[in-house]
């Protein structure tokens, strides 16, 4: 890995640091949580990670099989486990079991999105094997 990898790659690390530190001091010390600093927290992330990976914070560039069957197997596990949490996040936050008495319906939309995107895709990408 050369050089300008490993700086990129320095960058994003101190970036996310920076994100998760400023996050939990808000919270910590003035009890507020700023929505905007726990995206980007979450976008470094997904660079760092990424950079961890593929040795590049954009994926890696020139795929063979074995990485192309990697994205796809993780794409799939990831949809699952994202569904799972988002159903978690929406119970444990409204602490019902009735569903008639949840009343944050931006995040019922999204988990109930969460139910229909795949099946969605998958009808649609049929599709344009299949004509």
């Amino acid at each position: 890995m050369d050089k300008s990898k490993k700086l990129v790659g320095i960058i994003v690390l101190i970036v996310f640091c920076t994100f998760v530190s400023y996050t939990l001091y808000k919270w910590l010390r003035f009890g507020t949580i700023d929505g905007g600093s726990i995206i980007f927290s979450f976008i470094a992330l997904s660079y760092l990670l990424n950079w961890l990976n593929w040795g590049d914070h954009n994926g890696a560039k020139d795929k063979d099989e074995l990485e192309r069957h990697i994205e796809t197997q993780s794409a799939k596990i990831g949809y699952y486990v994202l569904m799972i949490m988002a159903c978690l996040i929406l119970f444990i936050s409204e602490g019902v079991s009735n569903l008639n008495d949840m009343k944050n319906y931006p995040l019922l939309l999204v988990v109930g999105l969460t139910f229909v995107t795949s099946p969605i895709i998958e009808f649609i990408y049929s599709r344009k094997f299949k004509n």
